[in-house]
């Protein structure tokens, strides 16, 4: 347990009790909880294992080799058509939780396994993975947008085209694709530092969550 993580699940206004539920059985297991993307995630020997997530609908176990579990149960989620590695066991009351408080923990088991085992995730390659019409629209109306999409790196590229494609309603695909805009016209990646302040650069680590200020790029 992480002391300095206690804040997040003291503070998070929605599923609370089911996230600090999964953050018990998390807890069972011998992995280093930290604060990452804002949310706790979970490593064995440097390599992120799982996060908690909470989002609008449900909140969640992700596991970021989750295509890789055997899902014997049938239970794992692929978020989106793009999501190659992680999977997904959502939840909508801590009831559910604990009914499958076994098997989450079976499943938690299999993935440190997998860590130990050094399996690795075949990813797509960019040209595999769904361009949202929105973006090519973009595209045609900003030319430079799409010369400084095609410079990134294929990393980058990916971790866009996941984050545009995952949402379903067309207006929220827009307004994630003119968020970040400003950060793919500067050559930075989703996930990249903007502010300066991050120990883990290029990646942003949250720093400028931890002391209040909000960068847009």
């Amino acid at each position: 347990m992480n002391p300095k993580i206690d804040h997040f699940f003291h503070s998070v206004k929605k599923w609370q009790q089911e996230m600090e539920e999964l953050r018990r059985i998390v807890l069972n297991f011998n992995l280093i909880e930290e604060l990452k993307w804002g949310v706790p995630c979970y490593s064995f020997s440097k390599s992120n294992v799982l996060i908690i997530h909470g989002f609008k609908e449900y909140c969640a176990l992700n596991f970021f080799k989750g295509s890789l579990l055997q899902d014997i149960e049938g239970i794992l989620i692929q978020q989106t058509d793009n999501s190659t590695a992680t999977r997904q066991i959502r939840f909508t009351n801590i009831n559910e939780i604990i009914a499958l408080e076994p098997i989450l923990k079976a499943y938690i088991f299999e993935a440190i396994e997998i860590e130990k085992a050094g399996l690795k995730i075949e990813y797509k390659k960019v040209e595999e993975f769904t361009i949202p019409e929105e973006l090519t629209q973009k595209w045609d109306e900003l030319p430079n947008l799409k010369s400084a999409f095609e410079a990134l790196t294929l990393v980058r590229k990916k971790a866009y085209l996941l984050h545009f494609s995952d949402s379903k309603q067309a207006e929220t695909r827009i307004a994630r694709i003119e968020k970040f805009i400003p950060r793919i016209l500067s050559g930075k990646g989703i996930n990249d530092c903007a502010c300066g302040l991050s120990k883990r650069k290029p990646n942003c680590d949250g720093s400028h969550k931890i002391i209040g200020r909000d960068f847009k790029l």
